[in-house]
């Protein structure tokens, strides 16, 4: 768990950020599955940065200024709810378990905001977010002004709050970090189980529920995005999610599967032959995956472009697809026609954190971003060969994608995955050993 001060410092620079004015950042809400069921209940990422707390029908009010504030709005204490639906904080512990200044019941919110709107100057939130908080808030903010005669005024301002909040939430604190390297290890050892349990026969889904089974065990709350458990041809979809084909023989499989702690992500990718061995040219895409996702974690470090480890493995990849008769020309002209784009056709990377693709901008004024110490972010190249007429049969339905969780540091890069099996021979080593 994040210590109380932590949050404190972030609202603090927030409410520094804002000068004046006043913020309103909610939870998310709880969403229905079918009928009376509901989805397992997930907090807003900007709300549980700001206060860690992770009950839902929550709302934060900051009001920033010579004396500024932080108010929380939660659910009463109802000791009738909880025997249905589990523990309540209440305003009064919340208030002190959460460290904000004072704390109301959710009821009252309608009640006070348009009090506490009233004269600021500014009003951040998170505008087109959510059309039901949009239409509450223009209430709120219709109230205000319907007493303008009365000399009260409305924000003349709204900004949206999300930009500054996503410019604090690139740079991870050691307490963020500390959850991402134990959520890291739950997946590597995942990943390591799913490994062992593979085997000719054996169903995706079979696989997937090794995966589910090591992060629930280890502690991890929620798989941080549903597995990805490709078989064969399956590995060329890239957001294959069906996981119910049968493993076959001489085939590769694709895992893409994090875990989530305490609200932080990991996001690892292990392509792996079923039986155990790579043959010759599932072994050849392998190493050219392998060889540029190097280049991509070696071109990692301060000061480089956001784009820079992307361009590094576009280039060994590009040469790659060339010495296979994928594609033809010189690598800069298959650069530069995007021909390579046939068999690799995302990006090399993504923000991570709270979110899998965490908030952030990759682009300022138009150029991409310079990478700083304490940003995190993945590393994850791939080649996804489909058949095709100009295409070799040995290559045909190979899909690889190798994915590594990166942080930023003072003088390159740490891979904060690393201990998640990679080499040929790790592979090989453990791969149907359960």
């Amino acid at each position: 768990m994040t210590d109380i001060k932590t949050y404190a410092q972030r609202r603090a620079a927030l409410l520094a950020q804002m000068q004046n004015g006043i913020a309103i950042v909610p939870t998310a809400p709880e969403r229905v599955r079918n009928r009376d069921s509901e989805y397992l209940y997930r907090f807003d990422s900007y709300f549980y940065y700001l206060c860690g707390f992770h009950e839902p029908e929550a709302v934060l009010v900051l009001i920033a200024g010579a004396e500024p504030q932080s108010l929380l709005f939660c659910r009463e204490k109802n000791l009738e709810r909880e025997i249905w639906d589990g523990f309540r904080f209440g305003p009064e512990a919340a208030r002190e378990a959460f460290g904000v200044d004072a704390a109301y019941p959710i009821g009252q919110l309608d009640e006070k905001l348009p009090t506490l709107i009233a004269n600021q100057p500014a009003l951040h939130y998170a505008p087109g977010l959510d059309a039901d908080w949009d239409a509450r808030i223009m209430r709120w903010l219709n109230q205000v002004r319907a007493q303008s005669r009365t000399g009260v005024s409305a924000p003349q301002r709204i900004h949206d709050v999300r930009a500054a909040l996503d410019e604090m939430r690139l740079l991870k604190d050691a307490q963020e970090l500390a959850l991402m390297r134990r959520a890291a290890g739950i997946s590597a050892k995942a990943h390591e189980r799913a490994m062992r349990a593979t085997r000719p026969g054996r169903m995706e889904y079979e696989i997937e529920a090794e995966l589910l089974y090591e992060f629930r065990r280890r502690g991890a709350q929620f798989p941080a995005y549903w597995p990805i458990v490709a078989g064969g041809a399956n590995a060329c979809v890239l957001h294959y999610s069906d996981n119910s084909a049968r493993l076959e023989d001489g085939a590769l499989l694709l895992i893409d599967a994090g875990c989530e702690l305490d609200g932080y992500a990991s996001d690892i990718t292990r392509t792996f032959p079923v039986n155990g061995k790579f043959d010759g040219a599932q072994k050849d895409v392998y190493e050219l995956v392998l060889a540029a996702q190097a280049a991509a974690i070696a071109a990692t470090r301060p000061g480089a472009a956001w784009d820079a480890p992307h361009e590094a493995a576009v280039r060994v990849l590009g040469q790659g697809m060339i010495d296979f008769g994928l594609c033809q020309g010189s690598l800069d002209q298959v650069l530069e026609t995007g021909d390579y784009k046939r068999f690799y056709m995302h990006r090399t990377g993504h923000w991570l954190g709270l979110d899998v693709h965490d908030a952030g901008e990759y682009k300022l004024d138009g150029k991409w971003r310079p990478l700083k110490e304490g940003m995190t972010l993945t590393v994850e190249p791939g080649c996804y060969i489909r058949p095709a007429e100009a295409v070799p049969k040995a290559y045909w339905n190979i899909g690889v994608r190798i994915e590594d969780d990166v942080l930023v540091t003072a003088d390159g890069c740490e891979v904060i995955t690393a201990a998640t099996p990679k080499s040929i021979a790790e592979i090989e080593a453990l791969v149907g050993k359960d």
